[in-house]
Protein backbone atom coordinates (compact mmCIF):
# COMPACT_ATOMS: atom_id res chain seq x y z
CA UNK A 1 0.00 0.00 0.00
CA UNK A 2 1.56 3.43 -0.34
CA UNK A 3 0.07 6.55 1.62
CA UNK A 4 1.15 10.22 0.59
CA UNK A 5 1.41 11.63 4.16
CA UNK A 6 0.36 15.62 3.75
CA UNK A 7 1.16 17.95 7.23
CA UNK A 8 1.02 21.12 7.90
CA UNK A 9 -0.25 22.93 5.02
CA UNK A 10 -1.06 26.07 7.14
CA UNK A 11 -3.89 27.21 4.69
CA UNK A 12 -1.19 27.19 1.69
CA UNK A 13 -3.38 26.50 -0.84
CA UNK A 14 -0.61 26.71 -3.78
CA UNK A 15 1.77 24.63 -1.84
CA UNK A 16 -1.14 22.01 -1.22
CA UNK A 17 -1.60 22.05 -5.22
CA UNK A 18 1.60 21.37 -6.25
CA UNK A 19 2.18 18.62 -3.74
CA UNK A 20 -1.47 16.80 -4.74
CA UNK A 21 -0.01 16.92 -8.38
CA UNK A 22 3.10 15.18 -7.27
CA UNK A 23 0.72 12.38 -5.84
CA UNK A 24 -1.27 11.87 -8.30
CA UNK A 25 1.86 11.08 -10.21
CA UNK A 26 2.91 8.56 -7.34
CA UNK A 27 -0.50 6.73 -8.00
CA UNK A 28 -1.31 6.20 -4.49
CA UNK A 29 -3.73 4.25 -2.46
CA UNK A 30 -4.53 6.78 0.62
CA UNK A 31 -3.50 10.21 1.46
CA UNK A 32 -2.83 11.09 5.00
CA UNK A 33 -3.77 14.61 6.45
CA UNK A 34 -1.85 15.20 9.59
CA UNK A 35 -3.17 18.17 11.15
CA UNK A 36 -2.29 21.96 10.87
CA UNK A 37 -4.78 23.44 7.91
CA UNK A 38 -4.84 26.86 9.86
CA UNK A 39 -2.87 29.15 10.67
CA UNK A 40 -2.22 30.35 6.95
CA UNK A 41 -3.54 33.04 4.49
CA UNK A 42 -6.08 31.18 3.05
CA UNK A 43 -8.02 28.83 5.16
CA UNK A 44 -11.55 28.50 3.63
CA UNK A 45 -9.81 27.68 0.46
CA UNK A 46 -7.54 24.91 2.08
CA UNK A 47 -10.03 23.46 4.07
CA UNK A 48 -12.62 22.67 0.92
CA UNK A 49 -9.77 21.53 -1.12
CA UNK A 50 -9.48 18.89 1.75
CA UNK A 51 -12.57 18.04 2.35
CA UNK A 52 -13.31 17.74 -1.62
CA UNK A 53 -10.74 14.25 -1.04
CA UNK A 54 -11.17 11.18 -0.55
CA UNK A 55 -8.63 10.83 2.49
CA UNK A 56 -7.87 10.57 6.13
CA UNK A 57 -8.00 13.67 7.79
CA UNK A 58 -6.83 14.21 11.47
CA UNK A 59 -6.51 17.38 13.54
CA UNK A 60 -3.54 19.32 14.51
CA UNK A 61 -2.81 21.89 17.53
CA UNK A 62 -3.95 25.20 15.11
CA UNK A 63 -8.02 23.30 14.38
CA UNK A 64 -8.34 23.38 18.55
CA UNK A 65 -6.28 26.92 18.66
CA UNK A 66 -8.52 28.16 15.95
CA UNK A 67 -8.35 32.33 15.97
CA UNK A 68 -11.05 34.46 15.45
CA UNK A 69 -9.77 35.46 12.10
CA UNK A 70 -9.94 31.97 11.05
CA UNK A 71 -13.42 31.51 12.98
CA UNK A 72 -14.39 34.52 10.86
CA UNK A 73 -13.07 33.06 7.50
CA UNK A 74 -14.36 29.73 8.20
CA UNK A 75 -18.05 29.83 9.95
CA UNK A 76 -19.08 27.81 12.80
CA UNK A 77 -20.01 24.45 10.88
CA UNK A 78 -16.57 24.54 9.52
CA UNK A 79 -14.35 25.15 12.51
CA UNK A 80 -16.87 22.27 14.19
CA UNK A 81 -16.03 20.05 11.72
CA UNK A 82 -12.27 20.80 12.02
CA UNK A 83 -12.09 20.60 15.85
CA UNK A 84 -14.23 16.84 16.18
CA UNK A 85 -11.43 15.32 13.57
CA UNK A 86 -9.65 12.55 15.17
CA UNK A 87 -6.05 12.72 16.50
CA UNK A 88 -4.88 9.66 14.83
CA UNK A 89 -5.42 6.76 12.54
CA UNK A 90 -3.89 3.39 12.18
CA UNK A 91 -3.46 2.48 8.72
CA UNK A 92 -0.98 -0.68 7.18
CA UNK A 93 0.18 -1.20 10.41
CA UNK A 94 1.72 2.30 10.83
CA UNK A 95 0.09 5.17 13.23
CA UNK A 96 -0.57 8.35 11.87
CA UNK A 97 -1.07 11.34 14.26
CA UNK A 98 0.22 15.43 14.37
CA UNK A 99 2.58 14.96 17.35
CA UNK A 100 1.70 11.89 19.17
CA UNK A 101 -1.48 9.83 19.62
CA UNK A 102 -2.87 11.02 22.39
CA UNK A 103 -2.30 15.14 22.10
CA UNK A 104 -1.57 17.26 19.09
CA UNK A 105 1.24 19.44 21.13
CA UNK A 106 4.28 17.72 22.30
CA UNK A 107 7.01 18.83 20.64
CA UNK A 108 9.84 16.12 18.82
CA UNK A 109 12.67 16.91 16.91
CA UNK A 110 15.53 15.46 14.82
CA UNK A 111 17.54 16.38 18.04
CA UNK A 112 15.38 15.31 21.24
CA UNK A 113 17.27 13.01 23.48
CA UNK A 114 16.29 9.12 23.11
CA UNK A 115 14.87 8.85 26.57
CA UNK A 116 12.54 12.30 25.81
CA UNK A 117 11.37 10.80 22.68
CA UNK A 118 10.55 7.30 24.56
CA UNK A 119 8.30 9.53 27.82
CA UNK A 120 6.70 11.50 25.15
CA UNK A 121 5.72 8.45 23.17
CA UNK A 122 4.92 5.75 26.39
CA UNK A 123 3.98 2.34 25.44
CA UNK A 124 4.00 2.83 21.24
CA UNK A 125 6.09 1.09 19.26
CA UNK A 126 6.43 0.54 15.42
CA UNK A 127 6.23 3.05 12.90
CA UNK A 128 4.28 6.59 13.95
CA UNK A 129 3.94 9.30 11.43
CA UNK A 130 4.05 12.89 12.62
CA UNK A 131 4.49 16.79 11.93
CA UNK A 132 4.13 19.78 14.33
CA UNK A 133 7.94 20.63 14.21
CA UNK A 134 7.83 21.22 10.13
CA UNK A 135 11.50 19.39 9.52
CA UNK A 136 11.72 15.52 8.25
CA UNK A 137 13.33 12.96 10.25
CA UNK A 138 13.69 9.52 10.70
CA UNK A 139 14.12 8.42 14.36
CA UNK A 140 14.42 4.48 15.94
CA UNK A 141 14.98 4.19 19.28
CA UNK A 142 14.51 0.53 20.15
CA UNK A 143 10.94 -1.08 18.98
CA UNK A 144 9.90 2.53 18.18
CA UNK A 145 10.36 4.66 15.24
CA UNK A 146 9.44 7.91 14.75
CA UNK A 147 8.99 10.03 11.23
CA UNK A 148 8.26 13.66 10.72
CA UNK A 149 6.52 13.83 7.04
CA UNK A 150 7.44 17.31 7.27
CA UNK A 151 5.38 20.36 6.07
CA UNK A 152 3.25 21.26 3.38
CA UNK A 153 3.11 24.55 3.59
CA UNK A 154 5.71 25.94 6.44
CA UNK A 155 8.68 23.79 6.04
CA UNK A 156 11.36 24.42 8.29
CA UNK A 157 13.99 22.81 6.19
CA UNK A 158 16.49 25.66 5.12
CA UNK A 159 14.83 25.51 1.56
CA UNK A 160 11.15 27.04 0.49
CA UNK A 161 9.80 24.08 -1.01
CA UNK A 162 6.52 21.90 0.21
CA UNK A 163 7.51 18.45 2.24
CA UNK A 164 5.94 15.44 2.79
CA UNK A 165 6.06 11.61 2.75
CA UNK A 166 5.74 8.88 0.84
CA UNK A 167 4.97 5.20 2.53
CA UNK A 168 5.55 2.22 0.59
CA UNK A 169 4.00 -0.88 2.68
CA UNK A 170 4.96 1.39 5.60
CA UNK A 171 8.80 2.56 4.41
CA UNK A 172 8.81 5.78 4.20
CA UNK A 173 10.73 7.70 1.94
CA UNK A 174 10.85 11.67 1.98
CA UNK A 175 9.69 14.09 -0.90
CA UNK A 176 10.28 17.71 -1.55
CA UNK A 177 7.91 19.34 -4.12
CA UNK A 178 8.67 23.34 -5.68
CA UNK A 179 5.71 25.67 -5.70
CA UNK A 180 5.07 28.67 -7.26
CA UNK A 181 6.99 30.61 -4.56
CA UNK A 182 6.26 34.24 -6.33
CA UNK A 183 2.67 33.39 -6.75
CA UNK A 184 2.72 32.80 -2.78
CA UNK A 185 4.08 35.92 -2.26
CA UNK A 186 1.40 37.93 -3.85
CA UNK A 187 -1.63 35.87 -3.08
CA UNK A 188 -0.17 36.17 0.41
CA UNK A 189 0.01 39.97 0.56
CA UNK A 190 -2.95 40.37 -1.07
CA UNK A 191 -4.90 38.50 2.05
CA UNK A 192 -5.81 39.78 5.08
CA UNK A 193 -4.40 37.47 7.58
CA UNK A 194 -2.93 39.15 10.14
CA UNK A 195 0.50 37.58 10.09
CA UNK A 196 0.79 37.65 6.45
CA UNK A 197 3.49 40.09 6.29
CA UNK A 198 5.74 38.46 8.44
CA UNK A 199 5.47 35.04 6.82
CA UNK A 200 5.99 36.95 3.90
CA UNK A 201 9.32 38.07 5.29
CA UNK A 202 10.47 34.93 7.29
CA UNK A 203 9.30 31.88 5.21
CA UNK A 204 8.87 32.30 1.44
CA UNK A 205 11.29 35.79 0.99
CA UNK A 206 13.98 33.68 2.82
CA UNK A 207 14.03 29.86 3.92
CA UNK A 208 13.54 29.15 7.91
CA UNK A 209 16.85 27.39 8.86
CA UNK A 210 16.65 23.78 10.02
CA UNK A 211 19.09 24.07 12.91
CA UNK A 212 18.01 27.25 13.60
CA UNK A 213 14.46 25.93 14.01
CA UNK A 214 15.35 22.69 15.68
CA UNK A 215 16.97 24.78 18.32
CA UNK A 216 14.25 27.20 19.23
CA UNK A 217 11.95 24.49 19.46
CA UNK A 218 14.13 22.09 21.44
CA UNK A 219 14.28 25.54 23.75
CA UNK A 220 10.05 25.45 24.02
CA UNK A 221 10.61 21.69 24.69
CA UNK A 222 12.54 22.01 27.95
Amino acid sequence: MKVAALYDVHAMPWALEAVLASVDDERVDTVVFGGDYLYGPYPRETVAMVRALDAVVLRGNCEDMAEEWERAQLGSDEIAWLQSLPLAATIDDVVYCHATPNDNTPITTAVTPDDAVLATFGDACGTVVIGHTHHQFDRRIGDLRVVNAGSVGMAYESDVAAYWTLLDDGEPSFRRTRFDVDRAVAEMRRSDWPHAQEFVDENLLVAVDRDEAIASLESRRT
